[in-house]
């Protein structure tokens, strides 16, 4: 998609998404400093972000030390940087009890919960995210996806977008999201769908499938019958449409106005714009 702004617009809001860093427990394993790279990255042309969202698979096992050294990383340009909001992953909780994870992660991100909601300069920001140990799977309680629903409706303006983010895709939907190829990923998907069938101004952000931001279908256009969603790579390192691992490390910039919104393809590796991974989504103009 084309995204045609004129030099003298300017965003009513900003913000970045990185995905599936798998920060381990050794200072220089390449993750860690893919990691950096994008923390660097959005610290020198982030001005005025109103946030990172994360959309999980913080850690590569949820080990206390891989925590550790996150947020060493972290800090190193935190006094640069905007809130980092973080979703849950699998590899965050899945690969051990599930108790012990979640409290790893809730303590050391500092998140309420799986699933929490922020609004940020007018703008609804929603999390979502697995209520059990799953391997590979999220589960959505059926709590849950009424408190979506919920805070779904709170929404005052139906051409206002709604910023969703769950680590695992819907099926056959986004880049790796075919049945065929196992990266799909929500054991509530049927419901989930249906949910997002009546609030098609939401737009979904996933990860989990490491897929690279050039394939044809990064995004999933909704043709207001759905959320659009978005598959947003990973910072860590990538996977292709020939099913193989690609070093990279890749994330969006967002934009926001008030007809439209920007999504914005970026290279952490070479600090570059990713050109096939230009999107543009647009809604009808609001009072902001």
């Amino acid at each position: 998609m084309s995204t045609n702004t004129s030099p003298e617009d300017k965003p009513v809001i900003t913000f970045q998404i990185i995905t599936d860093t798998h920060v381990t427990a050794e200072r220089d394993h390449e993750y860690n400093l893919n990691f950096e790279l994008a923390l660097r990255d959005i610290a020198a042309h982030g001005e005025g972000s109103s946030g990172i969202m994360h959309i999980g698979d913080v850690t590569d096992h949820g080990f206390p030390a891989e925590y550790e050294e996150m947020l060493r990383i972290l800090n190193q340009y935190k006094t640069d940087l905007p809130e980092i909001i973080f979703t849950l992953g699998n590899h965050d909780v899945g690969l051990g009890n599930w108790e012990s994870r979640l409290g790893m992660y809730t303590s050391q991100t500092g998140m309420s919960g799986s699933y929490h909601d922020h609004w940020i300069n007018g703008y609804h920001f929603i999390f979502l995210g697995t209520e059990q140990g799953l391997p590979l799977f999220c589960d959505l309680s059926s709590e849950q996806l009424d408190w979506l629903e919920h805070k779904l409706g709170e929404q005052s303006s139906p051409n206002q977008p709604v910023f969703l983010f769950l680590h695992q895709p819907l099926k056959d939907t986004v880049a790796g999201s075919l049945e065929s190829q196992d990266w799909y990923g929500v054991t509530q998907d049927k419901e989930l769908k249906e949910i997002l069938s009546r609030y098609p101004q939401t737009l979904l952000f996933t990860g989990h499938t490491h897929w690279e931001l050039e394939v044809e279908n990064t995004m999933f256009p909704g043709h207001g019958e759905i959320a659009t969603m978005f598959n947003a790579a990973s910072v860590a390192y990538l996977w292709t449409n020939e099913d193989k691992h690609k070093t990279g490390s890749q994330g969006f910039y967002v934009e926001v106005y008030s007809d439209k919104v920007l999504v914005r393809g970026r290279d952490f590796r070479t600090g570059t714009w990713i050109e096939a991974a230009q999107y543009e989504v647009a809604y009808t103009a609001v009072n902001v």
